[in-house]
């Protein structure tokens, strides 16, 4: 009977190990997906854009660009990690699902751009077409950084870029309207 109990408490304390695991398993890939925009069938790192770009536009309605840019930092910090952790675990390296690399990008683009609607849609194109295209040093890193650090460092770089153009873009929109 003793035997039984030990044997029942052994169960019970693998199966709550191992909900513990999910638990965080699942937090780690609605974190990494972008609040599951990447898991969306069609151009997933469009939409975890679309998802960084639009919780940023709300972030720049209360609280200055400074903000949004320590934001893209802290995000940046955590995702090196888990993306680690979720590369070791599945064994694929920049899965297309993961698009928090995208809302870093975008955070960045937008901390420098300024937090207009206009300022954020220039961001958003050419965010998109930087992360896309992958010119120049933002593609190099993109082949030859491993790990976190080669997902999320190739969209801050091209968050930089697509920042100090929408910034120049918006300036010379001023001017015009």
């Amino acid at each position: 009977r003793g035997n039984r109990r030990g044997f029942i408490y052994k169960i019970d304390t693998t199966l709550s190990n191992n909900l513990d695991e999910l638990k965080e398993r699942e937090m780690r890939n609605f974190f990494l997906y972008g609040f599951n925009s990447g898991l969306l069938p069609k151009a997933p790192g469009t939409w975890g854009s679309v998802v960084g770009g639009i919780l940023g536009y709300f972030i720049l309605m209360f609280l200055p660009q400074s903000t949004l840019f320590l934001l893209s930092i802290f995000i940046t910090i955590i995702a090196v990690k888990q993306i680690d952790i979720y590369e070791k675990e599945t064994g694929i390296h920049d899965d297309k699902r993961i698009v928090i690399d995208e809302i870093a990008g975008m955070w960045v683009a937008m901390s420098l751009a300024g937090g207009s609607l206009v300022a954020t849609i220039f961001s958003f194109i050419y965010f998109r077409i930087f992360d896309i295209k992958k010119p120049s040093i933002i593609g190099r890193i993109d082949e030859k950084v491993d790990g976190g650090w080669g997902v999320m460092g190739d969209d801050l770089v091209a968050g930089v870029v697509a920042g100090l153009l929408s910034a120049g873009s918006y300036a010379i929109y001023l001017k015009v309207v």
